[in-house]
């Protein structure tokens, strides 16, 4: 059973930066990408950022492009997003979703979130 593990969310001022983890385990199918999303109060989910596990190539939502950097351990099964110049509009649930292909479909997991707050 596929497993995945965030941690690092918190509160942190304005101008602050974070940097959260996503540990999955459990999988037998190769990681074919990895990817943030939040969801603010009131909002849909939205994309934040994504990693390819193949080729590293990523992409960015604009609301965030210069001040988050997304990145992957293919060892260890793991992504990351740091995150700088924090915003107070930044403030959301911020989950990871990693998808696996087994060469022929593919399949998604999310973690269970993880709660960061800008605010001084």
């Amino acid at each position: 059973q596929v497993q995945l593990v965030e941690s690092g969310g918190g509160l942190v001022q304005p101008g602050g930066p974070l940097r959260l983890s996503c540990a999955a385990s459990g999988s037998t199918s190769r990681n074919y990408a990895m990817s943030w999303y939040r969801q603010a109060p009131g909002k849909e989910r939205e994309l934040v950022a994504v990693i390819s596990s193949a080729d590293g190539r990523t992409n960015y939502a604009d609301s965030i492009k210069g001040r988050f950097t997304i990145s992957r351990d293919n060892a260890k099964n793991t992504v990351y997003l740091q995150m700088n110049s924090l915003k107070p509009e930044d403030t959301a649930v911020y989950y990871c979703k990693i998808r696996y292909t087994n060469g022929v479909s593919f399949t998604d997991y999310w973690g269970q979130g993880t709660q960061v707050t800008v605010s001084s």
